[in-house]
């Protein structure tokens, strides 16, 4: 167990950094399968949606173990076109958490529903079921669950609280690609599964995003929605197998990701298993690593989950230190390693103060998971040496401000 750093001056103080270059929160893991698949499209003249985001759909749908896919340019599409789908309508309630990005309540707010957050569990920051079925109302119409970091939720006792409620589940599983629950993949519980392939997600498009489901009419719905509301199959219309002809049956969005986008994606697909198992490497070195750091709490896998880390988020124990969170961080950067912060609560930003009925302390367990949250580094093309400077940098700075 390496101890590296732990008694040098720190950088910001005129000591030398652990590290000679910077190490960023995460870097995108492009391959030359990517790039070539990129060019076979480009040379197609096929670079809109068209048979490869079809394609990337379906794999998705498979991965996930669900009976159908439609790709999409960002999980928040996702979201927004999942709610359009199950008829959400101004005044309805969705249940989510409090704990997470703005996305999942910017598209409530879109459809002029109403958000209703509730706290997290301690261990895992995903939904608290309790505090779910508290806050489910005659008018409530979906829940919106949230696998933080790339755990899992409970999503038996979510999906159960559900059906007895008869309520969808539309699930944000931006972070949650490759997890499973239970023995069972992200993406076979939920009425509609929400998946992003942005920049530094486990598997990336650059922009991009899934949505999955077992409902046949619900994917057909999300499809045509998806599109500006063409009826099916709008996009061969270019083919030879094609006509001009198209009817708009909805008031769609401009949500379709192009071909060049989904090309990125499937070279991904034929790597994801590699680059999780490089994740998950790194993740268990973490774990070993900062066993013995008293100001650090590492993040907890429950035995029913197997994890996507997506995240390898830190919990500070301020109580042990004589900095806070910001100066951490700021040390940190002063020792070449990036960090960041997921998240700041949905009900502490600005515009959801104004226009949610909540205030500070309304959801403690969010509230002192957001003041002590740090994201370290994790990305597949880290080596065990820049694990290992990350730690090294933790220790030192931890070792500064203890207590």
């Amino acid at each position: 167990m390496s101890v590296r750093g732990a008694l040098d001056p720190l950088a910001s103080r005129g000591g030398s950094p652990v590290r000679e270059s910077f190490l960023p929160l995460a870097v995108p893991s492009i391959g030359e399968r990517e790039k070539q698949l990129v060019l076979e499209t480009l040379d197609s003249g096929w670079i809109t949606t068209g048979p490869k985001t079809h394609e990337l759909g379906a794999r998705i749908a498979s991965l996930t173990g669900a009976r159908h896919g439609v790709a999409v340019n960002s999980a928040t599409a996702a979201l927004h076109l999942g709610l359009v789908a199950l008829g959400v309508r101004p005044g309805d309630e969705i249940v989510t958490s409090t704990y997470t990005f703005a996305a999942c309540v910017n598209v409530m707010e879109h459809l002029g529903a109403r958000p209703v957050l509730v706290d997290v569990e301690p261990d895992t920051l995903c939904m608290d079921p309790a505090r779910l079925e508290a806050s489910i109302t005659p008018r409530t119409r979906a829940v919106m669950p949230v696998d933080y970091g790339g755990h899992p939720c409970d999503l038996d006792a979510i999906a159960a609280i559900g059906s007895r409620h008869g309520l969808p589940i539309v699930e944000d599983a931006a972070h949650a690609l490759g997890a499973r629950w239970k023995g069972h993949p992200v993406g076979s519980f939920s009425t509609v599964t929400a998946f992003s392939f942005y920049a530094t997600k486990n598997l990336t498009t650059g922009e991009g995003g899934a949505a999955v489901t077992d409902d046949g009419e619900l994917a057909e719905r999300i499809s045509l929605l998806s599109l500006h509301g063409m009826n099916r199959d709008a996009w061969k219309r270019y083919t030879d197998t094609g006509s001009w002809y198209y009817e708009i049956t909805a008031p769609g969005f401009k949500y379709n990701l192009s071909d060049v986008l989904a090309a990125i994606g499937l070279g991904q697909l034929e790597r994801f298993e590699e680059m999780q198992r490089r994740r998950a490497e790194h993740a268990a070195r973490y774990q070993a690593l900062l066993e013995d750091v008293p100001e650090v709490r590492r993040p907890r896998t429950r035995a029913d989950a197997l994890h996507a880390w997506h995240l390898y988020p830190i919990a500070l124990e301020l109580e042990r230190l004589t900095c806070d969170r910001a100066r951490f961080i700021q040390e940190l950067r002063a020792e070449n390693i990036g960090s960041s912060v997921h998240f700041i609560p949905i009900h502490l930003h600005p515009h959801f103060r104004a226009t949610l009925p909540y205030r500070e302390g309304d959801f403690p367990v969010a509230e002192d998971a957001y003041r002590r949250a740090v994201s370290l580094p994790l990305f597949p093309g880290m080596s065990p040496r820049d694990v290992e400077d990350v730690c090294a940098a933790v220790r030192k700075v931890a070792g500064h401000y203890r207590r």
